[in-house]
């Protein structure tokens, strides 16, 4: 998609964050774009501030349920007749837990939006953009903790990203044999990310609350990690948010499969994935603050 002006762009998790960040970049493009969150007060409040960029509509939606992303694809046909950029950005996170902590609830949640999500949004909106005969991309939202190596306290949320990034090239192989669609993994990269993932829990349904209490020190925000960082010497990279989205509007152009900042140095870490597994070792081992 070298051309985005006046197309339209989805996207979930649009309230705050990367979506935010995308959806503005997308603005400054010429798109037109609808915004989803399940956050009501900050989708209003972002909706209305980058109303000043261009054209914009937002729906209040869960995609864990299909018939959410139903309703939002009838509402962006209704509202721009069509959709040429899916972005299925929403995501939660759990506490850092052994597996053998964590509960069938956590499971629940995560994978209900991190996964179904996902192909809620693909069962929903792919069928009418190859029924309208464009040019289009669906963009999903991975991470390189689960897409190219997990982190072993983030068993949950991993797993949930290792499934995306797969469902994504198995999409993207379909979708190139038979329509002019394709679909692209996007691994927010380049540093830490200042984002609402580290407090999901204000999100979390009542119906998927924790069976048990987290144990002590398991949960942290983004400031309290860097702090922690800070405090035995570590100094992280932060990655801008606006800064990542204007690269992924680059990749998007260029028509990659794989959207990442730093991407030529995954190479030499999936290499050596694939000689430990080769070998029938185990290349995922705990990393004592991550």
């Amino acid at each position: 998609m070298k051309e985005l002006r006046n197309r339209v762009a989805v996207v979930t998790g649009g309230a705050s964050g990367i979506g935010k960040a995308l959806a503005t970049a997308f603005l400054g493009e010429g798109m037109k774009v609808v915004l989803a969150d399940v956050e009501e007060a900050a989708l209003r409040a972002t909706a209305t501030e980058l109303s000043a960029l261009g054209e914009i509509s937002s729906m209040v939606t869960d995609v864990r349920r299909f018939e959410a992303l139903e309703a939002l694809a009838d509402h962006t046909w209704a509202t721009f007749d069509g959709c040429h950029l899916l972005c299925n950005n929403a995501g939660v996170s759990v506490a850092q837990l052994k597996v053998w902590e964590t509960t069938p609830n956590d499971w629940e949640w995560v994978h209900g939006v991190n996964v179904r999500g996902v192909m809620h949004g693909v069962q929903a909106f792919v069928p009418r953009m190859i029924a309208a005969g464009d040019e289009g991309l669906v963009m999903n939202t991975s991470s390189g903790d689960g897409g190219i190596q997990p982190l072993a306290t983030q068993s949950v949320y991993a797993s949930s990203k290792a499934a995306i990034s797969i469902l994504t090239e198995c999409l993207d192989a379909q979708l190139a044999a038979e329509t002019r669609l394709r679909a692209a993994i996007f691994y927010p990269s380049g540093g830490l990310l200042p984002t609402g993932i580290w407090t999901t829990k204000r999100n979390r349904p009542r119906e998927l609350a924790r069976e048990r209490p987290v144990p002590a020190g398991s949960e942290t925000t983004f400031d309290e990690f860097m702090q922690t960082m800070k405090n035995i010497g570590v100094e992280l990279p932060v990655q801008d948010l606006d800064e990542l989205a204007r690269f992924a509007v680059s990749g998007i152009k260029r028509g990659d499969f794989v959207i990442m900042i730093g991407r030529d140095q995954m190479e030499a870490q999936l290499v050596e994935r694939a000689r430990k597994l080769a070998a029938g070792e185990n290349p995922t081992t705990v990393i004592p603050g991550m």
